[in-house]
């Protein structure tokens, strides 16, 4: 496959003298000298050892990043709509000392293949089982965040037999609230359709609670997969299911959830949008002895703004009863 484009500057830095005689550092507007400390993907990343590749999963390749010993325990991370990999960027590596992680791209999203026709959830599971048979996975752990927990959930009801554990990031996949679909839908269009500086931080004022977590790194790598000529009608494709009747086709049922056999932890960010706090306490009592936590201060993305917390408890909750080897 062809790699990406580069990385394209959206603004040379620029050094000059502190009023302390320190040297500063100035990136659009954050001050960052010898005290403080800028946060990148690439901070999070710079001493984890680390295999980026892309591998066929069908009629396209899907690109994932992959940390950890080959014969621990896999774990799969699943990103949300229109997400990438690196939304697991400050996890990949802590969560490495224990399992075989493995952070994917989803069909149509960051630089997975885009193939042209409309992406429900089912898909997404082909995709993940696709994937495991390719690297010789028999069973996996996954943690899946917004539409990532809705894939994940579907995955663990399709295939109990190969899913080990399941985490659930910012539950989604029950309710059909119009006022937050119809919200998806504009922010998402508006950044697919022309996607800017303006369009996507916009998407990132409403996952990251916390303003100095919404880092340009993620802002200026989301504003690059976005420009990608393809990302127009994929961003088409990834919207799709939100839509009235494939909605109504993919969204699990109380009784599925019911149903769900495998260990479950749902972590509850209760500073998030309402539906997403209302889904995830909903899902505790359905899914049989399902661990709830819940996580105050963070948004929609707590695997990132919380990311000591997040892993702590997933990889305490996975080390349970995972079993080891591929």
């Amino acid at each position: 496959m062809k790699p990406p484009p580069r990385w394209t500057a959206t603004r040379s830095p620029r050094e000059s003298p502190s009023p302390r005689g320190l040297n500063t550092l100035h990136i659009r507007g954050i001050i960052v000298n010898d005290e403080t400390s800028y946060r990148s993907i690439w901070s999070h990343l710079a001493t984890v050892e680390h295999r980026q590749a892309w591998v066929t999963t069908g009629d396209f390749d899907t690109r994932y990043v992959e940390t950890g010993k080959r014969g621990n325990p896999p774990l799969i991370m699943i990103h949300g709509t229109g997400g990438s990999w690196e939304a697991f960027c400050a996890n990949i590596g802590p969560l490495s000392e224990h399992f075989n992680c493995f952070a994917l791209d989803m069909v149509g999203c960051g630089y997975t293949g885009k193939p042209d026709r409309p992406y429900e959830i089912a898909e997404h599971v082909a995709q993940i089982v696709r994937f495991m048979d390719a690297l010789e996975l028999k069973t996996a752990s996954l943690v899946g965040i917004s539409m990532g927990s809705w894939t994940a959930s579907r995955f663990a009801l399709a295939h109990p037999e190969r899913t080990e554990r399941l985490v659930i990031l910012s539950a989604f996949g029950l309710s059909d609230d119009q006022e937050e679909i119809g919200a998806i839908l504009t922010r998402r269009g508006k950044a697919f359709d022309a996607p800017t500086w303006a369009s996507v931080k916009d998407v990132f004022d409403k996952l990251i609670l916390d303003e100095a977590n919404r880092i340009d790194d993620l802002i200026g790598l989301r504003l690059q997969t976005y420009s990608q000529p393809a990302m127009k009608a994929a961003g088409e494709n990834i919207l799709a299911v939100f839509k009235p009747e494939p909605l109504a086709r993919n969204l699990v049922t109380p009784d599925e959830w019911r149903r769900i056999e495998v260990p479950t932890l749902i972590v509850v960010a209760v500073d998030d949008r309402p539906l997403y706090v209302k889904t995830a306490r909903t899902l505790a009592g359905y899914i049989p002895g399902a661990t709830a936590v819940e996580v105050s201060g963070v948004g929609h993305w707590p695997q990132f703004e919380a990311p000591e917390k997040i892993n702590g408890l997933v990889s305490g909750f996975l080390r349970g009863q995972a079993r080891t080897g591929r």
